[in-house]
């Protein structure tokens, strides 16, 4: 049985109803059918839950039940929705996965061996900043801000920059993860009426697969210096980097982890 909500048109359902402003929107059907509220939206039944009582009995009490992730059209481009903790859905592989990521990314350890570079990379946004009032230049605080994080980021992951602040046309890296987060928020059809998945009628699973090969590219360039480096080492002691990477990597040399190259990619992103 299905909570109370607005009776929607014929196909459609109440997407009509979402207009521009779908927070808004949600939020003023709330107030007529209740904190949860079933919505049908194309050929998708969704329940939208909008207080604080209501979100602790789903995402706390009953998280289990609710656990699985709807699998958007546009994710599945490279089997990606298999191998991403994001998008993977709850099982034994999406649990190793984030053990994984809670051990090298999460524990409180970890963190506080990272809070040097968050120091530093904070400290380059402020020099940043300083440098471009006192000639008089206009910031971009947002997307100074979002290179920053990609930075801190990058740097737990594999110890590396992607994005220069004081070069305006170093932002490769940085433009194409805004182009891939863009077009994985954008409203989809195909994920409304999946008959029409098929033909993909606004044409966002192939942009996705041209943004995303480009993004493993540039990820299989960076593994490939890491394990040639290691290779190099041979019987030498090999550098540490203590990043996420340099985990991965020793799993893939596991064969009873189960964890291949083709692993890393989707995790990384």
């Amino acid at each position: 049985k299905l909570p109370p909500g607005p009776v929607g048109f014929l196909v459609v359902g109440s997407l009509f109803e979402l207009g521009s402003m779908p927070n808004e929107s949600l939020a003023r059907l709330s107030e007529m059918h209740g904190p949860l509220m079933a919505l049908q939206l194309g050929f998708i039944t969704t329940v939208v839950v909008s207080s604080a009582e209501m979100a602790e009995q789903v995402l706390h009490k009953h998280d289990q039940a609710f656990a699985g992730r709807t699998v958007r059209d546009v994710v599945t481009v490279f089997d990606y929705h298999h191998h991403s903790l994001v998008f993977s859905q709850n099982g034994t592989r999406w649990r190793e996965l984030r053990r994984i990521c809670n051990m090298e990314l999460f524990m409180p350890k970890r963190l506080d061996i990272l809070a040097g570079v968050r120091q530093e990379k904070v400290q380059a946004l402020l020099r940043h900043v300083h440098k471009a009032c006192a000639a008089g230049h206009s910031v971009d605080i947002g997307l100074c801000a979002f290179g920053t994080t990609l930075n801190l980021v990058a740097n737990t992951i594999f110890s590396k920059d992607v994005v220069d602040l004081e070069s305006e046309s170093a932002g490769g890296f940085k433009n194409l993860l805004w182009e891939i987060l863009d077009l994985n928020a954008k409203p989809n059809l195909s994920d409304f009426f999946p008959a029409l998945r098929w033909a993909d009628p606004q044409c966002l699973r192939r942009r996705n697969t041209t943004l995303i090969k480009r993004l493993y590219d540039a990820f299989d360039q960076v593994i490939d210096k890491r394990m040639e480096s290691d290779a190099a080492a041979k019987g030498g002691e090999k550098k540490k980097h203590g990043d996420l990477l340099e985990v991965l990597v020793e799993l893939t040399r596991e064969p009873s982890s189960g964890f291949t190259r083709e692993n890393i990619r989707p995790l990384l992103t």
